[in-house]
């Protein structure tokens, strides 16, 4: 979906057409949940401090978050695609993956599929949609911002170097800031430098991950589009107004657990891990853990877990804090789910 959260608003206030509008809470550790394309014209994106995108566009309109809605209109989405696929892999409330190998409707090709979908989420829901259609999901995944806004791209096999190579190696997915710098230490700027450096080299320097290198630099990508993958995690976090000592920590702590114990309420699977994070006023995040013998059974066990995972934090009683999370994770249960593995604050 194209500017989500922003273009849902936009949609339901006529005012805010065509105007740079940020969605986002207003205040000084605020960030920005999405910005509309007329605000992104000044530099605006989503995860910025919401004090930097207001003096970059300082005529921007802030609106608050609104998830129930924004949940809702994901929902009508996801029904637009079940009537062409029942595979889909959601990867947000306004992205996702379709395998559509074998659509409901007869469709000859992919690119129909996915020209019908963008035709329908536009007639229905007044919104816009861009998509990519490839071979596999890397692939996909790196079409379907080519032509953003209300886009459609499509990457046939035999144009996948064509389109591939040139990229800067930043494009490629799960290759961030560390790693781009990590590979500019090489010489590596575009996917074409990394597709000449041998698989030992790059496990050499990256261990492990250097498969995964070496399979992006050549559009390698064979996993399939899972519908329904099990929840790793469940995390709620949120940030002081002020910096903090760790003593005035607690009753954040109790907030945040009640609302994690709610929605874990939703999962079939029980959750046995417990995670505290935190992060100091030096942007060093901490975490502590535990897994207790019995899973937390009710919201007053959570919230007991975490405030003595707290104790466990042994920085100087001086040290100040500017945002706390629990987390929740290593799932177990449900109708063929052994123990899931956690991914914290995913």
């Amino acid at each position: 979906m194209d500017a989500f959260y922003a273009s849902v608003e936009q949609r339901d206030d006529a005012q805010l057409r065509g105007k740079p509008v940020i969605v986002a809470w207003q205040g000084k550790r605020s960030v920005v949940c999405a910005a509309s394309y007329e605000a992104r014209t000044f530099g605006v994106h989503s995860a910025m401090p919401a004090i930097r995108a207001e003096r970059l566009c300082p005529s921007a309109i802030f609106v608050a978050p609104d998830f129930t809605r924004y949940r809702a209109v994901s929902n009508s989405v996801r029904e637009i695609f079940k009537r062409h696929t029942d595979l889909i892999e959601p990867l947000s409330l306004d992205e996702a993956y379709l395998d559509v190998t074998e659509n409901k409707v007869g469709l000859p090709t992919a690119t129909l599929v996915a020209r019908t979908i963008r035709e329908q989420i536009r007639k229905e829901l007044n919104l816009t949609a861009s998509a990519g259609v490839a071979a596999n999901k890397l692939l996909a995944k790196l079409a379907s911002d080519w032509h953003k806004p209300d886009g459609l791209f499509v990457i046939q096999p035999e144009e996948t170097d064509t389109f591939l190579l040139p990229l800067p190696v930043g494009r490629l997915p799960g290759v961030g800031e560390v790693t781009g710098e990590r590979l500019a230490k090489l010489r590596i700027q575009t996917v074409a430098d990394l597709r000449k450096l041998d698989l030992s080299v790059l496990e050499q320097h990256f261990g492990r991950y250097g498969l995964r290198l070496h399979d992006l630099a050549r559009g390698v990508d064979d996993s399939e589009v899972v519908p329904d993958r099990p929840t790793r995690s469940i995390s709620v976090e949120d940030t002081f107004e002020h910096d903090v000592p760790l003593a005035e920590t607690e009753p954040m702590i109790r907030r945040l657990a009640e609302k994690l114990w709610l929605a874990s309420r939703k999962e079939s699977r029980t959750a046995r891990t417990v995670v505290l994070k935190l992060k100091t006023s030096e942007f060093k995040i901490l975490t502590r853990s535990q897994t207790p013998g019995s899973p937390p059974s009710s919201c007053e066990e959570l919230t007991e877990i975490a405030l003595k995972l707290r104790e466990r934090v042994d920085l100087s009683p001086q040290q100040r804090y500017r945002l706390v999370g629990i987390c929740l994770s290593n799932f177990w249960g449900g109708a063929g789910h052994g123990p899931g593995q956690p991914r914290l604050f995913e």
